[in-house]
């Protein structure tokens, strides 16, 4: 189980993820008192949400899915990291070290700025206010300033629900950078968007959170 977006995930750990989250869900034996399962037991609403976000995040790389639903419950994510968004950076870059093929669709960050272009439209989706104020605190980020900090409030930032219409504003941001690469005047949809930049392989778009987590909640709209 991560804390990170599901986008940073390589096939074989969000595929791995999406098994431990169905064992867990299902009181699956030998999973009772593993930490991860202790964790999320009185969180079944947050362990739902982080599964179909995981679903949403394999639909985009072309994965089916078939497995049955899940029972949701509490709404409130745990309040404890096994590994700090931080640590869970440098273990998934030891994991992909030396690893031939794709590791995840987001490129692991290297620095504060790299993880906050990653991020800033899922958290414009939020709160526009916090977006500005961020991406101004990171432009005051020393070189080679430690990303632990600024990745366990970005986490936190996206367990929250955006309202339909900051989603429908961070959307039509996104919009931006696809909407002139085709002649048709296209559906400005976060569908859409991913479409056209897989199409003509916009990387600041296929980099970013936004693809997984806002598809997501525009399907709950």
């Amino acid at each position: 189980m991560w804390d990170l977006d599901p986008g940073y995930l390589n096939r074989q750990i969000l595929l791995g993820e999406h098994l431990e989250i169905h064992a867990i869900a299902n009181n699956r034996k030998g999973y009772a008192h593993r930490p991860e399962t202790l964790r999320w037991k009185q969180h079944r609403g947050a362990l739902c949400r982080r599964h179909d976000l995981g679903v949403a995040e394999m639909g985009l790389r072309g994965y089916s899915h078939r497995s049955p639903a899940l029972k949701t419950g509490s709404d409130l994510w745990p309040s404890t990291f096994l590994e700090s968004p931080g640590r869970q950076f440098r273990i998934l870059a030891e994991k992909y070290r030396g690893r031939k093929g794709p590791h995840g669709r987001i490129p692991l960050p290297v620095n504060a700025g790299q993880l906050w272009a990653q991020h800033k439209y899922s958290v414009l989706a939020r709160d526009p206010e916090r977006y500005r104020e961020l991406g101004r605190r990171v432009s005051r980020m020393r070189k080679g300033a430690e990303l632990d900090d600024l990745a366990a409030e970005l986490v936190g930032i996206l367990r929250e629900a955006p309202t339909p219409g900051r989603l429908r504003n961070a959307v039509d941001h996104l919009w931006g950078y696809v909407s002139g690469l085709e002649a048709d005047s296209g559906n400005p949809t976060i569908a859409e968007i991913a479409a056209r930049a897989m199409r003509h392989r916009v990387e600041y778009v296929l980099h970013s959170t936004a693809l997984g987590d806002l598809g997501y909640w525009a399907s709950m709209v």
